[in-house]
């Protein structure tokens, strides 16, 4: 009987040492820190991933997550500095980056920490969205829009022990019951805009075309009148060179003949090659000698 109950008492505490061995164990992963509480307040903080101990019955420990988590904004109504409606759909990417301030001010809550994000995020896209025109909010969404509501934003979170790493706008859109008079109206400006370039388009076409044909009109106008002045000389050198002629008998003579001699052969052009001339005919003269 008393081997038997030394038996099971020292089972007891063998399971009690090993009990309170796992009890002291902490198993902090790479994904998380380990909050580790004595009667309830923080005594530190596990930050790097492995095996650590706490005393057991008297630390408790709980997980915060180390890795970047996404909090996704309910859709909303905004409205423009021009008076306009639009939907906005929005996530926010945020990070704790001080486990001890988080559990102090959260209470180590997500959910208190995405209760804050939500009011302090979506206060700042309405700020930001109000006070820009229709038009900036749509051509800003890549970029401009996300960026000026992180600079409002601003610091706000330090306190909490978290910081927002980005707030990216999944969707920005019209209420649909004036999403088609907006289309309509877009197309009809985007429809003046091009009738204003096409307008301006051939405006200077036309410009072009005129000075072009103003150009033109002068080249050949100076081509005629330097054509006129070629064939004046022309004509002054053609009359030179025959008052030359005609002022040396021996020349005049010579000239006479030739000038018979292509009166001839103008003449016997054609299927008939006789000729019949008086004898006292310049050409005939040509075989008579001149007598």
């Amino acid at each position: 009987m008393k081997k038997i109950f030394g038996k099971t008492f020292a089972a007891i505490i063998l399971a009690a040492v090993i009990f309170i061995g796992l009890s002291s164990l902490v198993i902090t992963r790479e994904n998380e820190y380990k909050v580790i509480r004595q009667f309830g307040k923080i005594d530190h903080v596990q930050t790097e991933a492995g095996i650590s101990f706490k005393v057991p019955f008297i630390q408790t420990e709980s997980s915060l997550p180390k890795q970047i988590l996404v909090y996704d904004l309910a859709p909303s109504d905004v409205i423009t500095k021009d008076k306009k409606t639009m939907i906005t759909d929005s996530y926010v990417l945020w990070q704790i980056t001080d486990p001890v301030k988080f559990a102090q001010t959260l209470n180590s809550s997500i959910g208190n920490a995405e209760s804050r994000i939500d009011t302090v995020v979506y206060n700042s896209i309405k700020n930001i969205i109000s006070s820009w025109p229709q038009e900036e909010v749509i051509s800003g969404r890549d970029g401009e829009l996300s960026a000026a509501i992180m600079n409002h934003v601003g610091n706000k979170f330090n306190q909490y022990g978290l910081e927002l790493l980005a707030i990216e706008t999944k969707q920005l859109d019209l209420p649909n019951d004036n999403k088609e008079a907006v289309y309509e109206r877009m197309i009809s400006e985007r429809g003046n805009i091009a009738a204003t370039y096409t307008a301006e388009g051939n405006a200077e076409a036309q410009k072009i075309r005129n000075t072009t044909d103003k150009e033109v009109s002068i080249l050949l106008s100076e081509a005629k009148k330097q054509a006129e002045v070629l064939k004046a000389e022309g004509e002054a050198e053609y009359m030179k060179i025959l008052s030359d002629a005609y002022k040396d008998s021996s020349r005049t003579d010579f000239y006479s003949f030739v000038r018979s001699l292509d009166a001839l052969k103008e003449s016997v052009k054609g299927d008939n090659k006789t000729v019949i001339l008086d004898k006292n005919s310049p050409i005939a003269q040509i075989f008579y000698g001149g007598n």
